[in-house]
């Protein structure tokens, strides 16, 4: 069993407000919404946002430490087996679908049976072993598989169906993000003109509707950078990709009706807490919902969301060992230091590297 005192938990709290749009669609088309102290509320899933911080990974990290989540890992290893000299791309195809089938995983005209989750080294791991003969056993295909990890498979976690033994556990939790009030789905009717219509021909082009919803959302995510840690093998490859998992929860926007809506906003506030014992998702701060009044939802927000840290630190758990807050107000006055996003980031990562540099984090 770990030792309690060598966990370092990172919570990540934001409060943030979108004007109209519709960033997370249903099968319907309509915003995501969900019942939370009884009233309904705008959401946009976990899933959703981690696509987009997965996106922006790629302004922050190198090629080679990032993954795909794709059905095509034939192709994705038989292109590191062209690589090699002396090789055609259909034998490459054939030997790739090979050494995956070693390892466990199920493909079918090419392609694996379901997307999964393959970083660039694991990718060459496999290349390497494509063309021995004889094949490698199971065991150390799976082995050579697991090995290597990307960052975002050792933040984010590996299911496979197929092989439970080429799993990867999430070292990242992400919450689906819920307005911290009360709202009400929109529609707006547009119409789209033919320009080359006759001048005397009135009328649209195209007529349609686009629901969409405004609100001032929480978000939170959490992660476990002991287990970070150990996913990685390095401390300060760890406190890295924390930093950059910040600056990507919080700097990231879902991509839907983006163009329609310009929907990008800034957060009003940004509070990362640095914890031993267990991550504390604050959203119980706005299970009764926030009223507007005068002066708009972010202000009220963020002050619900300081009286509810300071009652959760009273009665429940104790203070973060650090707190740092980037806010556009002062209503999170005395829960942490108030510092630029930029020196957030660098002093969230160098707290972290620290602590787990000084624990020595072991399974």
């Amino acid at each position: 069993m770990r030792n309690p005192k060598n966990r370092v938990f990172v919570d990540i709290h934001v409060i943030q407000s979108l004007p109209p749009s519709c960033v997370n669609r249903d099968d319907t088309g309509s915003p995501k919404t969900a019942i939370y102290g009884g009233v309904r509320r705008a959401r946009v899933s976990s899933q959703s946002w981690k696509h987009a911080m997965r996106e922006l990974f790629k302004d922050y990290f190198s090629e080679d430490v990032l993954s795909e989540r794709t059905k095509k890992i034939v192709e994705k290893v038989a292109d590191q087996i062209c690589s090699l000299p002396d090789i055609s791309k259909e034998d490459a195809m054939i030997a790739a679908e090979r050494i995956i089938n070693q390892a466990g995983v199920s493909t079918k005209n090419l392609e694996a049976k379901a997307l999964f989750f393959m970083s660039s080294k694991q990718a060459e791991n496999l290349a390497r072993m494509a063309l021995m003969d004889p094949i490698p056993s199971k065991k150390e295909v799976q082995a050579a598989l697991n090995a290597g990890k990307g960052v975002d498979i050792a933040l984010f976690g590996r299911m496979v169906a197929d092989d439970p033994a080429l799993n990867t556990d999430a070292s990242a939790q992400v919450a689906h993000a819920i307005s911290t009030h009360k709202v009400e789905n929109e529609y707006d009717y547009f119409t789209a003109m033919d320009d080359r219509s006759p001048e005397d021909q009135a009328g649209a082009g195209m007529i349609g509707t686009i629901e969409f919803n405004s609100s001032t959302l929480y978000r939170y995510a959490t992660v476990a950078a002991h287990d970070l840690k150990m996913n990685l093998d390095d401390a300060n490859v760890a406190a890295q990709a924390i930093k950059e998992f910040v600056r990507a929860f919080v700097s990231s926007m879902p991509t839907g009706k983006l163009n329609t809506f310009a929907n990008f906003t800034p957060p009003y506030v940004v509070m990362v807490s640095v914890r031993r014992d267990q991550p504390v998702n604050m959203v119980g701060a706005f299970e009764t919902p926030v009223k507007a009044g005068e002066g708009g939802y972010q202000a009220k927000s963020a002050k619900a969301l300081g009286e509810y840290a300071n009652m959760v630190y009273d009665n429940f758990f104790s203070k973060p060992q650090e707190t740092f807050i980037t806010s556009a107000g002062n209503e999170l006055t005395g829960l942490g230091e108030a510092v630029p996003l930029a020196e957030l980031l660098d002093r969230t990562e160098r707290l972290v590297g620290r602590l787990l540099q000084e624990d020595g984090v072991k399974a």
